[in-house]
């Protein structure tokens, strides 16, 4: 059985992303890993945590609905998200990474989307970018 890595945030790409990889998952009988990824530190403190929480429960509803084998990672140990995503897709041979993408502006794609960038470049597989409805 393969795996399937997908990065996931609660956001519109984070759903989307989610949503792509339940449904390849389940077309190639594969596991499907979730990670998500915060810096932690002084900024995530306990009502982060809970909240965090709440968001991967319903992760886990909404995977009920695919009948796949999954598990969720909650990595909270200061690494960017693109390092965690790659760090599992090695230790864990992925087959492919999902990632979601959103729309930016000409100066948000100077600062941001590092991370999607860098998981394309680094990956150790394949990687399906998804977009937000």
């Amino acid at each position: 059985m393969g795996t399937i890595v997908v990065g996931y945030v609660p956001k519109p790409e984070g759903r989307a992303a989610l949503i792509r990889a339940a449904e390849e998952a389940k077309l190639r009988s594969a596991r499907l890993v979730v990670v998500n990824s915060h810096r932690g530190g002084r900024d995530f403190d306990r009502e982060d945590a809970l909240e965090t929480e709440q968001q991967l429960q319903d992760v886990r509803d909404q995977l009920k609905d695919y009948v796949i084998e999954h598990e969720i990672r909650q990595l909270v140990r200061g690494m960017d998200p693109a390092d965690d995503l790659i760090k599992v897709a090695t230790e864990l041979n992925a087959e492919f990474i999902v990632i979601g993408l959103r729309r930016r502006t000409p100066v948000g794609k100077l600062i941001l989307g590092s991370n999607a960038q860098r998981v394309l470049l680094d990956a150790p597989c394949p990687v399906l970018a998804v977009k937000s409805a």
